[in-house]
């Protein structure tokens, strides 16, 4: 089965309408923060989809804002049901502490992704955990964070395997778009078998027709995305998409129209750089056909 809506999309819409609410009313954060006797950041927090929202918050916030038709009082109400359900990632990482810099919420990310329609990215470094075989998450995962507990990284990995049923789901299916650096496939595994069992899954993975995979070829030379992968996450219903960006230094979130538009301005670039999808299709096979060489030869 694949995972089910979070509670990423009810937050994000109940934010929005209560910014809409706010600006109705020609209110300031302050103001309202003011008269709910609480901190600026919680109303900022409530509008972005950040915080939890609470039950008694919003119906001071109903009142507050004069919110006098019931259709949308209860509209709101169901909102911050839906908002405080818990999402089928946070078995998994319940427990798993965050190292500094890395992994800081390791629940976010899945949220997000749960609600999105289209994932479009850029992988430089290491493959997107969309892509990855579960050899290769456990691998970078255990790479990424050594003080992490081998039942840590068993969980994390898992979080990641139940993530790529989207990319099968049968009712709603995750369009991805995804634009690999020819260094990806270079790069070897703990074991040739491994590495083998990658490239293959990459070859299957580009037959899918909500999966459109294009490799850029060193021979491209620089380009727009040289300064690191990124993920552009496409959410329904009229909300902000988000730019996630994953790095040694920590991960950012981004949501503003012009850093949305800058990040796929990027993406259109190095989409057009890079291979065709069948092109691409052969270049990730003649790269498999080496590693099966180089794995028979090591025999």
């Amino acid at each position: 089965m694949a995972p089910q809506q979070g509670p990423a999309g009810p937050r994000r819409r109940l934010g929005a309408e209560l910014r809409r609410l706010r600006l109705r009313r020609e209110m300031t954060l302050d103001e309202v923060a003011e008269l709910m006797t609480c901190s600026t950041s919680k109303i900022s927090r409530l509008e972005t989809g950040k915080g939890i929202p609470k039950m008694p918050d919003v119906n001071e916030l109903i009142r507050i804002y004069d919110v006098a038709s019931e259709a949308e009082q209860e509209m709101l109400r169901r909102l911050v049901g839906e908002g405080r359900t818990t999402g089928w990632w946070e078995p998994y990482v319940e427990g798993v502490h965050s190292e500094r810099f890395v992994l800081d919420n390791p629940g976010r990310y899945p949220a997000l992704e749960t609600e999105a329609v289209e994932v479009a990215l850029f992988s430089a470094t290491f493959l997107h955990g969309l892509l990855q075989t579960r050899e290769y998450a456990n691998q970078l995962m255990s790479e990424l964070l050594p003080h992490h507990s081998r039942d840590e990284i068993s969980r994390l990995v898992e979080v990641r395997m139940h993530r790529q049923l989207r990319l099968v789901d049968p009712v709603r299916p995750l369009r991805v778009r995804a634009v690999l650096d020819e260094g990806l496939l270079c790069r070897s595994l703990a074991t040739p078998a491994d590495t083998v069992r990658q490239l293959q899954i990459l070859t299957e993975l580009g037959e899918h027709e909500n999966v459109d995979l294009r490799v850029l070829p060193f021979d491209r030379g620089l380009h727009r995305a040289a300064a690191g992968p990124f993920t552009i996450l496409g959410l329904p219903d009229s909300l902000a998409d988000v730019v996630y960006v994953e790095g040694p230094a920590g991960d950012s979130y981004m949501d503003s129209p012009d850093e949305v538009r800058h990040y796929r301005e990027v993406h259109a670039d190095v989409s057009a750089r890079a291979l065709g999808p069948d092109d691409s299709r052969d270049m990730i096979l003649g790269y498999l056909r080496r590693h099966q060489e180089l794995r028979g030869a090591g025999r």
